[in-house]
């Protein structure tokens, strides 16, 4: 999680004294970084037997110390082994259900739908994942507070929440991320009525936004880099930001683009607010997996794949059993379990991604089904089409 910044962009006090609109909030830093859980505890030399010299006692714990070492090296192979086999994949599997961490309320990613069940963009990742394994899904609600430490602590299995890969992410929580289901980047959401037209105009302004979160650090950025004060207003979860911006407590809200149309859509009078054109970050949104799990990591990364395979290809949830027993296509017969091992590569079963299709529908049908122009959301694909349609995606081969 980024570090709150200060209300001035060349200010260096204290961003605890920020006001927080009544209702104030923890200094948050960036933690520190999570230790392996299995991290041997240093060693200590044992006492000298009666009588040794000090000489002797140092050869006798070096030859030790080698032949410790020359062991641990020839075991690595079968420890990865055991380890892999003792891994998530395996603890998901005996379960029989797949625990997905998604958002507790974002329209179009993750929400209770009117029969009361969890719905959205991330949650048809997740239906996917389950699907291929063979297991059911339970979809676990999260605050953006709540995610990682419930990742790190094995209350979920698996992290789809909007979640933006960052270097510090990466390296300092002790989480892997598997991939990028959505590019997107963050934008400001203002009321049609204040006659702003540029980001540039919210010097002074009071703006509305998530703490515990990447988009604190980006805000605090470009104010900064345009020498514009501002006055964060910070709130633990996105109801609450959206509620007190619709209030009129702040004169903007900020956090990802998508999102400021998801929470837009759920608003009084959408209409009545714009997004500015101002894209001020790269938010590269995916999956989280723990570190030290790369087979379970492998399987999140390549379900992924699998789904943005599927739509270049033209394989649809409608016809996708139909392609695994006529398609001429190698690359369709290999992911479809038709032709070569990839799913006993990857622990599953051979037709691992044509169940996950047939559950949910290729990329495209998830995006469109959940974000696209025929939803509330009214989103174009944008970076997120197909790499020779004019975005960026695509996925490495099946091969």
């Amino acid at each position: 999680p980024s570090r709150a910044e200060p209300s001035r962009a060349d200010s260096r006090s204290d961003p605890s004294t920020v006001p927080t609109g009544g209702e104030p909030l923890p200094r948050r830093g960036r933690g520190p970084a999570l230790r392996p859980a299995l991290r041997p505890a240093p060693g200590r030399p044992g006492a000298a037997l009666p009588g040794a010299r000090r000489g002797s006692w140092l050869r006798h714990s070096t030859v030790k110390a080698a032949v410790a070492a020359a062991l641990a090296i020839a075991a690595t192979p079968a420890l990865t082994d055991a380890g892999a086999r003792a891994g998530t994949l395996e603890t998901v599997k005996a379960r029989g259900a797949l625990l997905c961490g998604v958002a507790e309320s974002l329209p179009g990613f993750a929400y209770l739908d009117a029969q009361g069940r969890m719905q959205g963009f991330d949650v048809d990742f997740c239906q996917a994942l389950a699907a291929a394994i063979g297991v059911t899904l339970k979809p676990v609600p999260l605050s953006a507070k709540e995610r990682f430490t419930a990742l790190q602590a094995g209350t979920v299995d698996v992290l789809y929440r909007v979640t933006t890969w960052t270097l510090n992410r990466d390296t300092q929580l002790g989480l892997n991320f598997g991939g990028v289901n959505y590019y997107d980047g963050q934008g400001f959401l203002v009321r049609r009525a204040s006659g702003l037209r540029s980001a540039r105009e919210l010097g002074g302004a009071s703006i509305c936004l998530n703490t515990g979160t990447s988009t604190e650090l980006n805000l605090a950025d470009w104010f900064r880099l345009h020498r514009l004060a501002y006055k964060p207003v910070l709130f633990e979860k996105s109801e609450a930001a959206r509620a007190a911006y619709e209030a009129g407590r702040c004169d903007a809200y900020t956090t990802d683009a998508s999102a400021l149309a998801a929470q837009r859509s759920v608003m009084q009078r959408p209409g009545e607010h714009v997004i500015l054109p101002e894209i001020i970050s790269r938010e590269p949104l995916g999956p989280l997996t723990r570190h030290g799990d790369d087979r379970w990591g492998d399987v999140v990364r390549w379900v992924l794949n699998a789904l943005v395979i599927a739509e270049e290809k033209g394989v649809t949830q409608a016809n996708a059993a139909e392609a695994a027993r006529s398609s001429r296509d190698p690359e369709v017969q290999r992911m479809l379990g038709t032709t070569g091992s990839s799913g006993a590569e990857l622990g599953l079963p051979p037709d691992w991604a044509l169940r996950a299709i047939r559950a949910v529908g290729n990329y495209g049908e998830i995006f469109e089904r959940h974000l696209g122009r025929s939803t509330p959301l009214e989103l174009e694909r944008g970076l997120n089409q197909l790499w020779h349609k004019g975005g960026i995606l695509f996925a490495p081969p099946i091969r």
